[in-house]
């Protein structure tokens, strides 16, 4: 709108200072653009020439080269701005960052054991009925150190296996999953005990990534956990029930966790105990 209103001032001031809104009845005057005498005039003008209608009461003359620098002038912005605004709608409707918030993370992460494994796990849901297509999760672990040749790395990033050898990071979230990185000789975590996490400094950044069924972009949700948001001992409460032949998921529980006995020792040191 302001740009409409700039562009009819210009074409009211060269009408105005060519004098053609003075001589408006002379019909022996050729004036620059044709039936514009004042400024409501003008603005008419330039909406008919911006948008395409020529009406063909008001028109451009050939004895005013200033009106024509100005029509191509302003030719050349309404396409820039045309582009600029469908541009903006386009990214506006076709963004995925409502989809990325309909997807869950729990507040906190576990670690406990499974199949008689110590694991890292957390919970990831999709609160749409719309599924996410070729969803993947990775996860990054950002932690400080120093190499054997005494660099300091203040941020260094380390890949956490969450299943990428067997397809557990490929998910089908048809339901809350928990997901988790079994803690071996491999992981970085190989030396955590529960004495040594209150200790540590780290995070824990979790990317999932995937595409939206009904637009086809894709979308990327991203959370990340502390050392003062793992949790040792504990497991998640079961969110789902078979009831009348169907499974119902209970959101209100997607958090919650209870304790279970679980060794205070690291990997590394169950693994020196027994042999």
């Amino acid at each position: 709108t302001v740009a409409w209103l700039v562009m009819a001032s210009m074409w009211w001031g060269i009408a105005y200072l060519r004098g053609d809104l003075h001589r408006v009845h002379d019909d022996t005057y050729g004036p620059c653009v044709a039936n514009v005498y004042n400024f409501p005039s003008a603005f008419l003008f330039f909406i008919e020439t911006e948008a395409t209608i020529g009406y063909g009461h008001r028109y451009i003359t050939e004895r005013c080269p200033e009106g024509i620098v100005l029509f191509l002038f302003q030719s050349l912005l309404g396409s820039i701005v045309d582009a600029f605004l469908i541009g903006c709608m386009f990214i506006k409707m076709s963004q995925p960052k409502k989809r990325a918030e309909t997807l869950m993370f729990s507040r906190a992460a576990v670690v406990s054991q499974r199949d008689g494994k110590l694991c890292l796990m957390f919970r990831v849901g999709n609160l749409r009925n719309s599924h996410m297509v070729s969803a993947q999760i990775r996860c990054k672990l950002i932690k400080s150190r120093q190499t054997p040749e005494g660099e300091f790395l203040p941020l260094d990033q380390c890949e956490l296996d969450v299943g990428f050898g067997t397809g557990a990071d490929q998910l089908f979230l048809v339901s809350p999953l928990t997901i988790c990185h079994e803690i071996n000789s491999k992981s970085p975590f190989f030396c955590l005990s529960q004495r040594s996490l209150r200790s540590e400094q780290f995070e824990i950044v979790v990317i999932l990534e995937g595409i939206v069924e009904t637009t086809g972009m894709t979308c990327q949700a991203r959370t990340s956990y502390t050392e003062d948001e793992v949790l040792w001992g504990h497991r998640f409460l079961p969110v789902m029930s078979l009831e009348d032949g169907f499974f119902r998921v209970d959101y209100s529980q997607f958090h919650a966790t209870f304790e279970v006995p679980t060794p205070p020792y690291s990997v590394k040191e169950q693994e020196e105990n027994l042999s």
